[in-house]
């Protein structure tokens, strides 16, 4: 977890119940967890806000897709023999 070992994470939560006490430990914890809910919550709507069209550009590609799909069906169906110049 971001580089740190046991020993690390064991020292920084003795540090952090040092300087809050044990009161205030579940608070921090708990405003901890929703600031990184709403963090993410935000990188999500500025990635949203740079690609407004992706879902429009993925439906897109699958109505070409299937437009291609449709031209290859009737490209196959074809009677691609020469036709004879002279009736047999």
């Amino acid at each position: 977890m971001f580089g740190l070992g046991l020993q690390e994470l064991v020292f920084i939560f003795l540090i952090v119940f040092l300087l809050f006490g044990a009161k205030a430990l579940p608070e921090i914890a708990k405003s901890l967890g929703t600031a990184m809910h709403i963090f993410k919550r935000e990188v999500k709507g500025f990635k949203d806000e740079l690609d407004p069209d992706q879902p429009k550009l993925l439906s897109d590609t699958t109505a070409e897709k299937d437009k291609s799909n449709d031209f290859d069906a009737s490209v196959q169906k074809r009677d691609w023999r020469p036709k004879s110049e002279t009736p047999a």
